[in-house]
């Protein structure tokens, strides 16, 4: 089957500025939508379908998004195959974050502020996701954009807010040195750039040469390559060197206890992805002689224990930084209807750009 697919960001870019005029000119809310439904957690060809379902309606402290674009995530991917740790009750809409305009609310108090706006939003824990052409979510769950496109917006949440989260953890601890697992991601890529923001030394771990040429490009400095046979010796060499007590891993398995291992007595590292879908294997010496740690990072977490003030000084740092060192590279934008082809070319390499879906985009 033909992959019909859109890369051609000035193309992408005019679609959506018809989709905010077409928005605009229509604030008649449709009785139904077109929506990605997910039907088992089996990873078959069969999983997802193409349904019309109604429209939802928003309750009280919600508002009604008309979805612009939605990226595909490590996390959705792992959700599509029920490894995540959200499992919603099916069939269900999938997608953790988009972007879009707020064409209606369910009430006029808190909520009618956003009325019109371009927003970037993320879906509730519960219920349905950012993969339709409307999706209801909370007020809170919603950031206003400011100068940026819908593009970037879709994407302004999970990977730019997880990167900020942990360089936040790292700078208000004052850690000396990190080191970072899958760094040639895109997330990874933004940690790498913060940290040379905030001159937080850092070893960057990939698992190609090819990568180790990329971080190179990005001026990153200690990277080191987890197929190479010296990989823990340098590892640890590293570690020595620079004095890192924090680590950031996004792989899991076995490369939590390497990691762990090579860093010096007192050390921690936070896991906050599991892409080897491996459970973390670390030695018992490391936590009962050398006091070294592991815990997680669940960005909704996170957010949930910060203050106002650091909600709204996150939002701000994000924007100013979304076209630069939190910018995410697009490879290409599908149409609702072929989730399935954008899934596998997102998931054949993912460190090539972002995949996202657009509603407003039709199958040629």
């Amino acid at each position: 089957m033909l992959i019909t697919f859109y890369s051609d960001i000035t193309v992408i870019i005019a679609e959506l500025e018809s989709h905010h005029q077409s928005v605009m000119e229509h604030s008649h809310v449709p009785s139904t939508m077109r929506a990605v439904v997910l039907n088992t957690y089996d990873d078959s060809s069969e999983a997802l379908t193409i349904e019309e379902h109604p429209v939802p309606q928003p309750g009280k402290g919600q508002v009604l998004v008309h979805m612009a674009a939605s990226p595909i995530n490590p996390s959705d991917l792992m959700f599509l195959r029920g490894l995540y740790g959200v499992r919603k009750e099916l069939p269900v809409v999938p997608g953790f974050e988009g972007s879009g305009t707020v064409v209606a609310t369910g009430d006029w108090t808190t909520s009618r502020a956003l009325l019109g706006r371009n927003v970037a939003c993320l879906a509730l824990d519960d219920t349905n996701g950012t993969w339709a052409e409307y999706m209801v979510t909370s007020i809170n769950r919603c950031i206003p954009l400011l100068g940026i496109n819908d593009l970037q917006g879709a994407m302004l949440v999970v990977n730019p807010g997880t990167a900020w989260g942990l360089i936040d953890i790292a700078r208000r601890e004052k850690h000396r040195a990190v080191v970072q697992t899958a760094a040639a991601g895109a997330l990874g890529q933004m940690i790498v750039r913060l940290s040379q923001r905030y001159q937080l030394p850092m070893i960057h771990i990939v698992r190609r040469q090819e990568q180790v040429a990329l971080l190179r490009g990005l001026g990153a400095i200690h990277i080191l390559d987890s197929s190479a046979s010296d990989f823990d010796e340098q590892l640890r060499a590293r570690c020595r060197e620079l004095g890192t007590t924090l680590a950031f891993d996004a792989v899991a398995g076995e490369m939590t206890g390497r990691v762990l291992q090579a860093m010096p007595k007192g050390a921690r590292i936070t896991v906050y992805g599991g892409l080897s879908e491996q459970p973390c294997q670390i030695h018992p010496l490391d936590p009962i002689f050398k006091g070294k740690t592991v815990d997680g990072f669940w960005l909704s977490s996170w957010l949930e224990k910060q203050t106002l003030p650091d909600i709204l000084r996150l939002a701000r740092g994000i924007q100013q930084l979304i076209n630069t060192d939190l910018k995410s590279t697009v490879r290409a934008c599908f149409p609702l209807e072929e989730a399935r082809q954008a899934l596998d070319l997102y998931a054949q390499r993912m460190t090539e750009g972002k995949v996202l879906l657009m509603p407003a985009l039709r199958r040629k």
